[in-house]
């Protein structure tokens, strides 16, 4: 069973970007070639996006390839498939990695136990509840991101599939 999804690199320095294709291409098992444009959110920067195939999991193999750098700013979805859930990963260098499972619709599922630690730190006066339902959905991840998600409007997309 195969799913697929997309790799958006939203911001990285040029020195960057060749090792960022090599390992992707370390990820998928083919030659990675991506077509980088300027960032106009982070001058200086380049972005680039990756359509992509492969087993699940492999959203999770990207993110762990990308997270180590550290003026990266990326994010991986998958789609959601008959043996898995889809999933999304979101980096940025100041808030690190955020991960949630994705539903069909694209709905972030939030597993029970999350909620319950929520609402217990909530419950004894140590954060607000918003503010606990706001990290679950990934809103500080989403917030700085979405400039460059916005600047990425229009950018070329280049389909991969991964080698099995």
């Amino acid at each position: 069973m195969t799913t697929r999804g997309v790799l958006y690199v939203h911001s990285a320095p040029r020195a960057l970007c060749p090792h960022v294709e090599w390992a992707v291409a370390g990820v998928l098992g083919a030659r990675v070639k991506l077509d980088w444009i300027k960032q106009p959110a982070s001058p200086g920067t380049w972005r680039a996006e990756l359509s992509w195939q492969g087993d699940p999991g492999t959203a999770s193999q990207l993110a762990s390839a990308l997270r180590g750098w550290h003026l990266l700013r990326f994010e991986v979805t998958a789609e959601p498939c008959p043996t898995a859930e889809g999933e999304r990963y979101s980096s940025t260098p100041e808030l690190g990695i955020f991960h949630a499972v994705t539903g069909m619709h694209g709905d972030i599922l939030i597993p029970e136990d999350r909620l319950r630690a929520a609402l217990s730190r909530a419950s004894l006066g140590e954060t607000e509840l918003a503010t606990e339902v706001a990290q679950l959905l990934g809103k500080p991840w989403d917030d700085e991101l979405e400039p460059f998600r916005y600047a990425g409007e229009g950018a070329p997309v280049r389909w991969l599939h991964q080698v099995v």
